[in-house]
């Protein structure tokens, strides 16, 4: 498995922005696939987007085209999730995950970091 170590949550307020960052580390995952989930008090964890760190256009889900962005940095090992114009309901827990190549499922996920956004 990969570890994986998110940072950048915070607080802040409608139309804002915030970029999360996740830091992977424990072998070689070059052929990944790096998904971006979250999670609203109360809700279904779901789908944001995922990039390949080999390289493509990123996928997104629907309610965040246009506002987010995921980008690789390979040098770092770290994947960001670029966010803004961000609502209320962007609000959870946001997870970093890894999926191995030719997997149908994520099987390394990291703790997650918290995203509040305010009034």
């Amino acid at each position: 498995q990969v570890q994986l170590v998110e940072s950048g949550g915070g607080l802040v307020q409608t139309g804002g922005s915030l970029r999360l960052s996740c830091v992977a580390s424990g072998r070689t995952f070059s052929n990944y696939v790096m998904g971006w989930f979250r999670q609203a008090p109360g809700k279904e964890r779901e789908f944001v987007g995922q990039i390949r760190w080999s390289g493509g256009s990123p996928l997104y889900a629907d309610f965040v085209k246009g506002r987010f962005t995921i980008s690789r940095d390979n040098v770092k090992n770290t994947v960001y999730l670029q966010m803004n114009s961000l609502k209320v309901e962007d609000t959870g827990v946001y997870y970093c995950a890894a999926r191995p190549p030719f997997a149908v499922r994520y099987d390394s996920w990291g703790q997650g970091t918290q995203v509040t956004v305010s009034s």
